[in-house]
């Protein structure tokens, strides 16, 4: 079975999760662009939806999902997006496609966060992919500079601007033993406006597509 064809199934299976009258947050990536398609056969049951970038935000709008900022809702019940790099432990790689920083905000004024995998993605080291982070254009050299003290390699994803007119840092190297350490320490540099890392806020449930079919990994499965 393809990759596309793991994807698909994955995020049909996230349909599952969608309640009549909820309003659900919407990552972004190509995961998630099949669990855009199959929402519009279930439009009718969607209050509304938040978008986590301009891409997610013109696919909905393609299908007839209604979008609302985030400001003008109170509780978002369900959010899905898939990730670049998942564990065991729910813990997730972020920012592949440079959403990382709505995708924060999404993920934490959510009720329900369900992040969809294919197996690929699922993988140790943990960290093996590149870390985004999204910086302030002024302070990018600073941040990479701190970084590079941590023992990390930034790389300067050229010509590329966030959403929100930012940049982006892609970083190797960094010892992840301790991510949620990581995670503190890298929010607290000046300039850096989100982390790509999701380990305060992890995923409530992990849905993996794999060659025997949709897995479920939950906290409460890793007891």
């Amino acid at each position: 079975m393809s990759a596309d064809n793991l994807k698909r199934m994955v995020a049909e299976a996230a349909i599952d999760y969608v309640r009549s009258g909820d309003v659900i947050g919407i990552g972004t990536g190509s995961t998630v662009d099949y669990f855009i398609s199959a929402l519009a056969q279930i439009r009718s049951r969607i209050e509304s939806a938040v978008a986590s970038s301009e891409r997610s935000y013109q696919k909905l709008q393609e299908i007839g999902i209604p979008v609302v900022d985030l400001n003008s809702t109170d509780r978002i019940a369900l959010y899905v997006d898939g990730a670049d790099q998942a564990n065991q432990h729910l813990h997730l790689i972020k920012g592949g496609g440079g959403a990382l920083t709505r995708e924060k905000i999404i993920a934490e004024a959510s009720h329900h966060f369900v992040c969809i995998v294919d197996e690929t993605k699922l993988t140790e080291p943990f960290g093996a992919f590149p870390l985004p982070i999204e910086v302030i254009p002024m302070a990018r050299s600073l941040v990479a500079r701190e970084i590079s003290k941590m023992g990390g390699t930034p790389i300067w994803r050229e010509n590329f601007i966030t959403d929100n007119g930012h940049e982006i840092l892609d970083v190797s190297g960094l010892d992840m033993s301790d991510p949620l350490t990581v995670e503190t320490e890298l929010n607290q540099l000046p300039g850096v406006v989100a982390v790509g890392l999701f380990v305060r806020r992890p995923a409530d449930e992990l849905l993996v597509g794999t060659l025997s079919g949709v897995q479920s990994l939950s906290p409460q499965s890793q007891d």
